[in-house]
């Protein structure tokens, strides 16, 4: 009698990166909600782009008693969708579509997104922050969990180990660094909003 073959089960991989910024939780976490931003935080080779998005209202933003912590911006809260195309290789003209759906969102704590279609078997991206002081400032800990895993079973795995992974780590790295960059402009033009209102 022959044997049935069980599929294999997906065995996710876990990515976690960890940044501290010295910037509000309000402001940090209004940026990372604009789904706009996210082409700014990705590396210039991948020519990331929006090509579509259908934005669900998140739930009402808890008003602070300070306003110079009340950012006003566009946030993707749970149920919205985009559409992103980006290069997956350095000088290889491909784009690769990816539409990605925001299941959870907690104003100033989380939101998460999965792929509903793109190039991944599996993808789950949890967006965390949290208030921290370190060394008597006040800033933010930003934490990114990502689980992942490519198709095509021990092809997949292999890519992953090979190239995938680094390049995600990379990725991340790159972000993080623009992220440093981009927040002071970010604080500025509130700051010159604030002053003229």
């Amino acid at each position: 009698m022959a044997r049935r073959m069980e599929p294999r089960r997906l065995e996710p991989q876990r990515l976690e990166m960890s940044q501290w910024v010295p910037y509000p939780v309000e402001m940090v976490f209004a940026f990372f909600a604009n789904p706009g931003n996210l082409p700014h935080l990705m590396p210039p080779w991948q020519r990331a782009r929006i090509e579509s998005s259908r934005i669900q209202p998140p739930p009402e933003r808890p008003l602070r008693s300070d306003p110079a912590l009340r950012f006003q911006s566009t946030a993707a809260g749970t149920g919205s969708e985009m559409m992103i195309s980006f290069r997956p290789v350095v000088g290889v003209p491909l784009r690769l579509k990816w539409l990605a759906v925001i299941t959870e969102f907690v104003w100033f704590e989380y939101f998460e997104d999965v792929q509903a279609h793109g190039p991944f078997a599996h993808w789950k991206h949890r967006h965390a922050m949290r208030p921290e002081t370190q060394d008597g400032q006040a800033g933010t800990r930003v934490m990114d969990t990502v689980e992942y895993a490519l198709p095509l079973g021990a092809l997949g795995r292999w890519m992953d180990a090979w190239m995938v992974g680094r390049q995600m780590r990379e990725t991340f790295a790159y972000r993080q660094r623009r992220l440093m960059q981009i927040l002071p402009v970010v604080q500025e033009q509130s700051r010159r909003r604030h002053a003229s209102a």
